[in-house]
């Protein structure tokens, strides 16, 4: 743990900033207070404490995982105002808002990319704040902690910091401050007061209501039983199950899983009431199954995996039995994670995610600039095709009245 210079208040106070190694360093009552928005229900559990303590406690994060914490924090008068979840990276795996393409030019041009500073939770393509403030302080806090990473990212000699998956108003603000704004894009299923999963496919054109009544009929009959699960229902047995479907699926995906089986455990010890597992038992046995993070008003599917394969359960599993329960308990929205166009066809519309960029080269700055400009003409574009080809009732066409 370190201190940093700190702003100083128009009273004469100095905010000063703090970083540390490890989210044990800190409370989890004092982090709490800037991360959990001021609800009992988090806004989303991935900036909580229990979270990225367990990423930490399990070792699928730290040195040899190449996100090596840096996280800030932010006090005023000795009481915390504001933090920040910040690693320094050596790679950019992980992260789901790919720079890649902008390590190679950079490195190609004689520069190192690596290492990077990344305001961002980990694994985790889920938007939240990543400037985390407690209540009434949200706007020095924000700029304490941005003039923190900033200092780091100085001090460290790093070529760029990122913060992504972060929120419309951050994204707003950050960009009215100097920091470069990436668009990209997620698909989510949004609630419009359903009153149940009938009242959703009514919504639908004809032809996606009968495909995805189908598909569900087929998923349904793969020869076993879909259990859901939440809270206290959640035993150790379920993860060792899912930890099996966990492997299958970061094996193929990744070359290797990102988080440990500790990982999972501390789920089981910290975060059960922030979990919604949905499995497939045939014969005795857990044959698939879809891992979810209840936020205050949104379900978060993270991970799916199987060690059977049958027609669409990978669909029931991940995308309808999460909105069967969504509508059930009255969350707005289901966010399905990176990627998939497939999701359009079955009620997931392209939505609009944001992070924010610097680069300290001043010359690469403005070609990452004009890139960004022209990648976010072409999302917009992308968005409005994709909209226009979704699965929901065009005006004139006719409800289900079956």
């Amino acid at each position: 743990m370190r201190a940093m210079d700190g702003d100083e208040m128009d009273g004469g106070e100095t905010i000063e900033i703090t970083v540390l190694g490890s989210l044990g360093e800190i409370a989890a009552e004092e982090w709490d207070a800037c991360a959990g928005d001021g609800g009992i229900v988090p806004v989303d559990p991935f900036t909580t404490h229990r979270f990225l303590k367990a990423l930490e406690d399990s070792g699928s994060v730290g040195n040899r995982s190449g996100w090596i914490p840096r996280h800030l924090v932010a006090r005023l008068g000795g009481v915390v105002i504001g933090v920040m979840p910040l690693y320094a990276k050596t790679h950019s795996q992980g992260e789901y808002i790919f720079d890649h393409n902008w390590a190679h030019a950079f490195e190609s041009a004689g520069g190192e990319y690596y290492p990077k500073l990344q305001g961002a939770v980990p694994f985790t393509p889920a938007t939240g704040r990543r400037f985390l403030t407690r209540a009434g302080f949200e706007a020095e806090g924000r700029s304490a902690l941005i003039q923190g990473a900033l200092q780091i990212a100085e001090r460290m000699d790093v070529s760029s910091l990122h913060v992504t998956f972060c929120t419309e108003a951050e994204r707003q603000w950050g960009e009215a401050i100097g920091l470069l704004a990436r668009t990209t894009q997620q698909f989510h299923w949004l609630n419009r007061g359903y009153r149940d999963f009938d009242a959703f496919l009514a919504d639908l054109s004809s032809r996606k209501r009968k495909t995805i009544r189908k598909e569900r009929e087929r998923a349904q009959a793969f020869g076993g039983e879909i259990v859901v699960l939440a809270g206290d229902a959640i035993e150790p047995e379920h993860w060792d199950a899912f930890w099996r479907f966990y492997q299958d699926t970061g094996s193929r995906k990744w070359g290797r899983p990102y988080l440990t089986r500790a990982f999972f455990d501390r789920m089981q010890e910290t975060m059960r009431a922030d979990i919604l597992l949905v499995l497939a038992r045939r014969d005795g046995r857990w044959v698939a199954g879809a891992l979810n993070f209840i936020g205050r008003e949104t379900l978060f599917g993270r991970y799916w995996g199987c060690v059977e394969e049958h027609p669409f359960l990978h669909f029931e599993l991940c995308y309808y039995q999460a909105i069967d329960w969504a509508i059930d308990h009255g969350l707005a929205r289901v966010e399905a994670g990176a990627q998939g166009e497939h999701k359009l066809a079955r009620g997931y519309l392209p939505t609009v995610t944001h992070s924010l960029h610097w680069i300290g080269d001043p010359r690469f700055a403005r070609a990452v600039a004009q890139f960004l400009k022209a990648e976010a003409q072409a999302i917009d574009q992308e968005i409005e095709v994709l909209t226009a080809y979704g699965p929901f009732r065009r005006g004139g066409e006719p409800a289900e009245t079956e």
